[in-house]
Order: structure tokens, then sequence, then C-alpha cells
């Protein structure tokens, strides 16, 4: 995704992330970041349509702030899927230049809040943002999102993500692969750093889409993972567990 500045001011935005990566181990000597995964299903019923939150945190080690976000990818259980029955699409140029005003209402399918680490000087700022979950047409046969964020506080901009939702091999169905850009701040300072991300797609607040839950559960629960690559190349892994839907 890529970051726009508006006025005059140097600006900062948030935005999500929802997508993994590979488990490869970051190099030595490099500070290594850790992540945290925070699923949620509401309702959650077997083979029902229901809303899903996915939120993570993410924490250097060392010096608390990690570095700049690069990727994410949220693996899904099996039989766990996404449903875009009723979406609309909108043109990603669209997305970048308007956000959710300029696409149809039926495309919007979630929304969220993310907070960054803005780096100015010795200072670190926190810069909230309001996120977007777009719909836009397929790429490469697979159905795909646009994550549009707009930060306001303190600085101004906003940013476009774009995520696939792409098959995956068991205990996982199907995985959502999300590209962050970079999301530049102050002049000379390092770009912005995502600390907080949480994103509900379906729901009452959103227009179309949700996640339809599987009718079988493994017997330890419903398995989550997410994988973040950073700008020094660096990764975290988390994984989560949500009990077993209970039927009615």
């Amino acid at each position: 995704m890529t970051g726009a500045r508006t006025g005059a001011a140097p600006r900062t935005c948030a935005l999500l992330a929802l997508s993994c990566c590979c488990a490869a181990a970051p190099a030595a000597s490099a500070r290594a970041a850790s992540a945290r995964i925070h699923p949620a299903l509401a309702p959650a019923a077997p083979g029902v349509r229901t809303a899903f939150t996915f939120a993570y945190s993410l924490q250097d080690t060392e010096a608390g702030v990690p570095p700049p976000l690069r990727s994410v990818v949220v693996h899904l259980p099996l039989g766990l899927g996404l449903d875009l029955g009723g979406a609309a699409t909108c043109a990603p140029a669209r997305v970048r230049r308007s956000g959710p005003s300029g696409c149809p209402q039926r495309s919007l399918i979630g929304r969220g809040h993310a907070v960054l680490e803005v780096h100015a000087g010795s200072q670190s700022i926190p810069e909230e943002a309001v996120v977007w979950a777009i719909r836009v047409p397929d790429r490469g046969g697979h159905s795909a999102l646009a994550i549009f964020g707009r930060g306001e506080t303190p600085l101004v901009q906003q940013s476009t993500s774009m995520a696939t939702v792409l098959p995956d091999r068991p205990p996982y169905g199907s995985m959502l692969s999300v590209s962050v850009p970079a999301i530049p701040t102050v002049v000379y300072e390092p770009d912005a750093s995502v600390i907080s991300f949480s994103m509900t797609l379906g729901g009452p607040r959103a227009h179309a889409g949700g996640v339809t839950l599987p009718r079988r559960c493994p017997a330890g629960g419903l398995p989550f993972a997410a994988g973040f690559t950073f700008a020094d190349q660096t990764r975290a892994l988390a994984a989560a567990h949500l009990p077993c839907p209970r039927r009615g």
C-alpha cells in the first residue's frame, strides 16, 4: 500500500494490515519484535454466518517500538470461509484517491482501528487511525480487498494496503496476505511503526461480507496464526486457538 500525504505539514497514517509470512528466524544480529494475535467470532455457532474480528499487537523486545511493518499473513482455520457474496467492488485507484466515500456502499465489508508510532527526534508519538476493508476486483482469480487507513491525530495522512485471499495448507484452509507500504512521517525520520491493529469483517457496521463458520471443529479448537515481516527483514510469528463453537 502506498502512503499519500495531504496538506503542507508532515503526516502519518495508520494502516492495517491483516497477513503473514514464512517462519524463518530473524538474523542473530537484529533485535526481534514480538507479536500477539486476538481472533474473535460473534456469534459463534457451527455453520452460521458471523462477524470475524482479528486484532494484533507488536512490540520490540528491547526498544518497545517495533520496526516498520511491511507484510502480514493471517492463516484461517480449515472450513472457515470469507463470504463476500453481495459485496460490490471498487477500483483500487478510487480507494486510494477517496477511501470508502468514493466507493459503492456495498463494497464496504469491514471497519477497524490502528495505532502507529511516529518518530520525531528523540520522541515517539502515537498516531491513531480508522481503517476500512473494501472489496476490490479479484486478483489472479483470488478474492481481494483494499485496506484503507486514515490518520488525523496528531498528523494527517491516508494509506492503502492490498490484501488477497489465498488457499492454505491444513490445519488452515485459507490465508489473507496483506502488503503494507512504507508510511512516511517527518523528513529524515524512520517510517511509522504499527503498534496495534484491529479489524472486524462483516457484522452490523459492514454493508456486505462476513465469515462462515465450519460445521466441524478440531478437538483442540479453531487454529489461527499470523506472520509479520518488518522493514529490517526480521519476522515475528504468533498463534492462537478459539474454543469450538457450541451448537444452539
